[in-house]
């Protein structure tokens, strides 16, 4: 039997940005760990890392009347909320059953000294009944349902992956005794390598994780180059051909990068001292619009509609309806007067607390499994 502690990890499958995270903090961790997620392993995993893949939740069910319909709709009787107490608990649905029953039978094999849930309420309650901590990773926007409350409860630890004091929110100061914040996490803290100097005219532009962070990006960068001579755009992540696994000296290099709002990318703008323009795109609970306006409002990034930390609105480059839903790119010709405001940024990223993150979050871990 190995002398380190056992850990469990759920990974959710929505978006990269979750396996993302525990490939940045797993370095950092003494422990053997054990990843529960219905992603496919990613092809660098770690040592004394093994991965389980679970079962979908979220395909169709079949009812009495012979019509598959998706659990979340009404008409399928799964009722997944459990009329507003959980997220997502559908009712006779044999891939919801599977995933929890494969956490359940290892935990009663494994017995580990913890578990880490990012992110899902229903898997730390399963983990807390069963006898064993939870540590729950927290994320921005508005957590103030009766799911997440629940959740936060139960956990062991609640890991912030930003800094004290930027994200307030009721919800956690609730549970602050238990909330340990650790700084934005990226898998690039402590890099120095890449070119000094980004390349002037240069813009980058990472694609989301998912496929609504890609949808119709082609046309809108060519419509936004085209307005925009003097500059030279490149893409990151819309197809394979432009996917790399090391997106580092492609972000130092760029003299702006175009980002979504998600917590591993703003936190690898941070590492790399990025001056970019953020577009948050429509996340539940807020999570991408929240952390783009403080973003704005902390002039670490330039965030359009968003105003900046001098009072002026900086323009409104997307339609009235798209701007305030967060998920819109902008019109060609917002383009040059957007970048040159970026441009224009000196980010202090230090306040992103970026440098050592991870290695605390590992310790959160580490003391939970103690």
């Amino acid at each position: 039997m190995s002398a380190r502690p056992v850990v469990g990890w759920y990974v959710h499958h929505h978006g990269a940005g979750h396996v993302t995270r525990l490939l940045a903090v797993r370095p950092h961790l003494d422990a053997d760990v054990v990843v529960f997620s219905s992603l496919a392993a990613p092809h660098d995993l770690p040592d004394a890392t093994t991965w389980v893949l679970l079962p979908r939740d979220d395909h169709d069910v079949v009812g009495v009347d012979g019509v598959a319909r998706a659990p979340g709709d009404p008409a399928s009787g799964t009722d997944p909320t459990v009329r507003g107490l959980l997220h997502w608990a559908p009712l006779r649905h044999d891939g919801h059953a599977g995933r929890l029953a494969a956490i359940a039978a290892w935990v009663a094999h494994a017995r580990p000294r913890a578990f880490v849930v990012d992110v899902s309420v229903e898997v730390t309650l399963l983990v807390r009944l069963l006898g064993v901590p939870p540590v729950v990773v927290a994320q921005p926007g508005d957590r103030s349902d009766a799911p997440h409350s629940l959740g936060w409860d139960a956990a062991e630890r609640v890991l912030a992956p930003w800094a004290e004091g930027l994200h307030v929110s009721p919800a956690l100061e609730r549970v602050r005794d238990r909330v340990r914040w650790v700084g934005g996490v990226s898998r690039h803290d402590g890099r120095d390598d890449g070119p000094e100097r980004p390349e002037p005219g240069s813009v980058l532009v990472l694609a989301g994780g998912g496929a609504d962070g890609r949808a119709g990006l082609a046309r809108r960068v060519a419509e936004a180059a085209a307005a925009t001579p003097s500059a030279r755009w490149s893409v990151l992540g819309d197809s394979a051909d432009s996917w790399v696994h090391d997106p580092w000296p492609f972000l130092r290099a760029a003299e702006v990068v175009v980002s979504a709002a998600g917590q591993n990318s703003v936190a690898d703008l941070a590492a790399s001292a990025s001056r970019a323009v953020v577009l948050p795109q429509q996340r539940p609970f807020d999570e991408q619009r929240a952390t783009a306006l403080l973003l704005a409002a902390h002039g670490l990034a330039v965030v359009p509609g968003a105003g900046s930390p001098d009072g002026s609105a900086g323009g409104a480059p997307c339609a009235p309806e798209d701007a305030a839903s967060g998920d819109a790119w902008p019109v060609p010709s917002a383009w040059p007067e957007l970048l040159d405001r970026a441009r224009a940024l000196r980010p202090g990223w230090d306040l992103w607390q970026v440098r050592g993150a991870a290695a605390r979050a590992a310790a959160v871990v580490a003391e939970v499994a103690r």
